[in-house]
């Protein structure tokens, strides 16, 4: 199994929540019924048979805690309890989270390539309104010129104070779009990486779940605890630990992309182009994610595409058609290594 992603502990899972409950529950009880009993135990040990008997319960009582095989077959009774309890009201099965994960994904995809459409449109008017304005700096610096010649220095400084202020409303669009090319080109590449993730996780549940059905099948509760005891590898445990870190993985990959896609919602929101303004949070938040750490999602595409979109000679050709996502033949599942020993 992959390293970098531990199996959960019994207690942070949900399961583990019940479990606490109810542990938390039986430890309350157990004293107030002490308490309500300790006058009656007190009375039945003046009797010497009585009192042998009492020890007797109470020595099997440490014996069943102190002894590693007995209290490992209680565990695994009691996780095993839990965990069917804990099912009857949340959704714990991995191969049932995994499914709702490639239906969410299915549609994500969906709104993604709106997104990606909606950005692109943007681009195309922010690189007009550029174009447009280096013409008008070039036109007003032109007249400027004839204007010096002609010992005008009234419609001089108007030509020259209009062509700064344009020069100056560039530089900021110009920053503006190489903020957008960022964005644009991580949203296609997160588009690609979803639909590859999400066929990954269909080829995996098709694989997986008849393989969980024969394993829990042929490993129960008992037969795990007894498997672990007699010092054996548990494999129903290892296969469920490989489908949860998978679940895990793949739940902070998938709302990684709704955080990016949400943000670039709000940045392109905040973008008023006809006035050409636009909020300094909405870059802010864009710079920050370009600062934070190797992305789940896009692994080391992450810094290649952040190179790329602040290189000026890898000009984005925003009429080039969106590359559609494939995977292509030969691709190695990326969650095959979880079930490696």
């Amino acid at each position: 199994m992959s390293e970098q992603l531990k199996p959960k502990s019994f207690w942070s899972r949900p399961e583990g929540k019940t479990g606490a409950i109810f542990l938390i529950g039986f430890g309350v009880l157990a004293v107030m019924g002490f308490i309500t009993l300790l006058p009656t135990l007190l009375f039945l040990a003046r009797n010497t048979l009585t009192l042998a008997a009492m020890v007797m319960v109470l020595v099997g009582l440490l014996y069943m805690v102190l002894d590693n095989r007995t209290r490992t077959l209680f565990w695994y009774m009691y996780k095993s309890f839990m965990r069917w309890l804990t099912g009857l009201f949340v959704q714990i099965d991995p191969i049932a989270i995994l499914k709702g994960y490639v239906d969410h994904l299915r549609k994500n995809l969906h709104d993604m390539e709106r997104q990606i459409n909606r950005l692109r449109g943007q681009m195309h008017k922010l690189r007009e309104i550029i174009r447009n304005n280096q013409k008008e700096i070039k036109s007003n610096l032109q007249l400027a010129s004839e204007a010096k010649e002609k010992k005008d220095d009234a419609s001089m400084i108007l030509k020259t104070r209009k062509a700064g202020r344009l020069q100056e409303s560039n530089a900021r669009l110009e920053e503006l779009d190489r903020k957008m090319e960022v964005m644009y080109r991580v949203l296609t590449k997160m588009r690609e990486n979803s639909y590859i993730l999400a066929e990954d996780i269909q080829d995996q549940v098709m694989v997986k779940e008849q393989e969980q059905k024969a394993i829990h099948a042929s490993n129960n509760a008992m037969k795990s605890a007894m498997s672990i005891i007699s010092g054996d590898p548990d494999k129903r445990a290892m296969f469920d630990a490989a489908m949860e870190a998978i679940t895990e993985d793949v739940a902070n990959k998938v709302g990684e992309m709704e955080n990016f896609m949400q943000m670039s919602s709000k940045f392109m929101e905040s973008i008023d182009l006809q006035n050409g303004v636009f909020e300094e949070e909405g870059l802010k938040m864009l710079e920050k994610w370009e600062q934070e750490g190797v992305s789940l999602l896009l692994g080391e595409e992450k810094t290649n595409i952040l190179t790329l979109a602040n290189d000026d000679n890898q000009v984005l050709d925003l009429n080039a058609p969106v590359r559609e996502p494939i995977r292509e033949t030969g691709h190695k599942n990326q969650y095959d290594s979880f079930f490696e020993l």
